[in-house]
């Protein structure tokens, strides 16, 4: 069994706003058998930095003091610490991959993909799973063995994530000859409040790195992060643990 821990980064764009530019989705594929020594390192690390509390990637920005940010006294240059020592976990844990889609909003508009912001997120949740599924197919064809995961979510409010598992229940059911089957999929989605898993606080850094890179042309978050993503057998990671969303037309930055 594989986790998927999944959260997003930015907010989509409303119909005929250019900013924000993009929206993503950031996953972070954990084996079950390898979760608790994961947890135990990020424990492990919030303990000696003195961190208490939620690990969320806007607390990292210089200037926010918000009360619920347990960084909010500290100097930028150890929160800057405490980040690149997260990316370094998530990043040493060989057995660790990681799947994540980027919406470019004014394009998903002008092209008639999406027509809300909803279409937004959904359209690019939607590459993240099949991503997913193509990881397993990946997994359970290198090691002989059929290998199912599940994708574990941020809970948002009752109307939102019942919209949530609708979309989710959807993509299950309604798979054809250009979509993926989902055959690896166990049920439904599930879904936490970020505080209370450690998967999402840190799928919610990924997100946030990838976020960086495509908004801000960033690239000192991302690129530590390089050799977990999924790629091809010739190491290519744009298509396969990073896909853009939608393609035809794309004019940002993209991961090679």
């Amino acid at each position: 069994m594989h986790l998927c821990f999944v959260d997003e980064s930015g907010t989509p764009a409303k119909p005929g706003r250019d900013e924000p530019a993009y929206f993503v989705f950031g996953g972070i594929v954990v084996p079950e058998e390898q979760w608790r020594g994961l947890r135990q390192k990020f424990i492990g690390l919030k303990r000696r930095s003195g961190y208490r509390g939620e690990v969320k990637w806007r607390y990292f920005a210089p200037g926010n003091t918000q009360d619920q940010n347990p960084m909010r006294d500290w100097e930028q240059d150890r929160r800057d610490d405490f980040r690149a020592e997260i990316l370094k976990i998530i990043s040493s844990s060989r057995s660790v991959r990681l799947i994540c889609g980027v919406c470019q909003c004014s394009l998903a508009y002008g092209s008639g993909v999406c027509r809300t912001q909803e279409d937004i997120y959904f359209g690019t949740y939607k590459v993240v799973t099949e991503r997913f599924q193509y990881l397993l197919q990946d997994i359970s064809r290198e090691s002989g063995r059929f290998t199912s995961g599940i994708i574990v979510s941020d809970h948002r409010n009752s109307h939102e994530d019942s919209r949530m598992r609708e979309q989710h229940e959807r993509l299950l059911r309604e798979s054809n000859a250009f979509a993926s089957t989902y055959e690896h999929f166990v049920e439904s989605i599930f879904l936490s409040p970020s505080h209370m898993s450690i998967g999402i606080q840190l799928a919610d850094i990924v997100a946030g790195a990838v976020w960086r890179f495509h908004e801000h042309n960033d690239a000192r978050f991302i690129d530590p992060l390089r050799s977990s993503f999924r790629n091809s057998p010739a190491g290519k990671i744009d298509g396969y643990g990073l896909a853009r969303f939608p393609k035809r037309g794309w004019s940002g930055p993209t991961m090679d």
